[in-house]
C-alpha cells in the first residue's frame, strides 16, 4: 500500500537495443515501476551520466541479478510514494538517490536506506551528480585506500567526475601533494582550478617521469585509476614504497605482459571494487560517513559537484557521444525539464 498514488501508468525512459555505441540508446515507454515495502518511488528531476552506463551500454557490465535494465545509477527527484516500511521520507521531500538501475527514466525507485535529502547549498541538478560519483570516491580513495592527510595523491582522469571530486576532497582533506593526469590545456586548466598541484598532459608527457620530478623520487602515496590497461604497471612505478593503487575503473581494457615485480619489491597494495555490486546496508553506511564528513564542506561551498553539461531525456545520444569524446570537466546531467 502506497501513501501517495501514482498518476500515470507510463513513463518515459531510456534501453539499450543492443550492445554498441551512443547510437543504440532507445527513448521508449516503460510501465512507472512498483514501489516495494521498503522503496521510495521518485519523479526524476535529473540523472547523472557515468562510467558504468556505458560500460553496460558496450555491453560490459550487467546490472546486478534483479535490477532495471533500464541504465542510470544517481538521479534526483521528488518523492511522489514509499513504501509501507518507509518513515525517513514522505511524498514531496526533494531528494538524491543511489540505484541499481533504472535512472535514465521519467520515475524510478530506490531503497529507503539509499535515498538522501537533498544537502542545503546544492539544487536539483548539481544533486543528480552526488551520489554514485561522491559515494565511488568515499569508498575507493578513503575505505579502500585509506587516504590520509599528508599523503600525495596521483589521480587519473583528473576532469573526469571521479577526477574532480576525488581532487577536491582530497584538497579538502590535507593532501601533501595533488597529481592529476588529463588530456587538454582546458582541462589541466579546471584541474589546477579545483586544486591540483601538477595536472600531467598525459599525450605529452609521461606520467611516471612526472611523479617522480614533483616527489624528488619518492613517488605516490595513493593511486587512484578509471583507466587499466598499460597503466597498471606504470601504476607500480609510479608508486612509492608502500603505496595503495585502487582500481576503480579499466576504461583503457585489460592489462597485457603485466610485470609483478615492482609490486612486491615496493611492497605495493593494489585493490579493486565496485559500489553497484554492494548490498543496500553497505551503500547506507558509505552515506552514513559522508553525511558526516562531507555534507558540511558542500554547505559551506567548499565542495560542490562540477556540471559540464545538461541533456534532455530525448538528447541521451548526444550525452553519451560527449562522455565517449572525454572532452567534458567533470559531470553530465540528463534532465527531464
Amino acid at each position: 500500500m502506497l501513501q501517495s498514488d501514482k498518476t500515470h501508468n507510463a513513463m518515459k525512459a531510456v534501453e539499450i537495443t543492443k550492445p554498441g555505441g551512443p547510437e543504440v540508446l532507445s527513448v521508449t515507454h516503460r510501465p512507472i515501476p512498483d514501489v516495494g515495502d521498503d522503496e521510495v518511488l521518485i519523479q526524476n528531476y535529473a540523472a547523472g551520466v557515468n562510467g558504468p552506463d556505458v560500460m553496460q551500454r558496450k555491453g560490459l557490465y550487467d546490472p546486478p541479478k534483479g535490477a532495471s535494465d533500464i541504465p542510470g545509477l544517481e538521479v534526483s527527484g521528488t518523492v511522489v510514494a514509499v513504501g509501507k516500511n518507509v518513515h525517513q521520507f514522505k511524498a514531496g521531500d526533494r531528494v538524491a538517490a543511489l540505484l541499481t538501475g533504472g535512472g535514465y527514466a521519467e520515475y524510478s525507485v530506490a531503497k529507503e536506506d539509499n535515498v538522501l535529502t537533498v544537502p542545503d547549498g546544492l539544487n536539483l541538478v548539481e544533486a543528480a551528480a552526488l551520489p554514485e560519483t561522491f559515494m565511488t570516491v568515499w569508498l575507493n580513495m578513503f575505505e579502500r585506500g585509506q587516504f590520509k592527510a599528508n599523503d600525495i595523491i596521483l589521480i587519473h582522469g583528473g576532469a573526469s567526475g571521479i577526477g574532480t571530486t576525488a581532487t577536491m576532497l582530497a584538497k579538502a582533506f590535507g593532501a601533501k601533494k595533488i597529481i592529476t593526469t588529463v588530456g587538454s590545456r582546458e582541462h589541466q586548466e579546471a584541474s589546477l582550478a579545483l586544486g591540483a598541484d601538477v595536472a600531467i598532459l598525459y599525450k605529452e608527457e609521461d606520467f611516471v617521469d612526472i611523479v617522480h620530478q614533483e616527489t624528488e623520487g619518492y613517488g605516490a602515496n595513493i593511486i587512484l585509476d578509471i583507466i587499466g590497461g598499460d597503466y597498471v604497471e606504470r601504476n607500480y612505478h609510479a608508486a612509492a614504497t608502500n603505496g595503495r593503487i585502487v582500481q576503480i575503473g579499466i576504461i583503457g581494457g585489460k592489462a597485457k605482459n603485466l610485470d609483478l615485480f615492482p609490486m612486491l619489491s615496493k611492497r605495493l597494495t593494489h585493490i579493486g571494487s565496485t559500489l553497484r555490486s554492494r548490498t543496500a546496508a553497505e551503500k547506507k553506511e558509505i552515506i552514513t560517513q559522508l553525511k558526516e564528513n562531507v555534507w558540511g564542506l558542500i554547505r559551506s561551498g567548499q565542495i560542490k559537484p562540477q556540471i559540464y553539461k545538461m541533456f534532455s531525456l530525448d538528447e541521451v545520444q548526444s550525452a553519451h557521444r560527449l562522455i565517449d569524446s572525454g572532452l567534458h570537466v567533470g559531470k553530465i546531467v540528463l534532465t527531464n525539464k
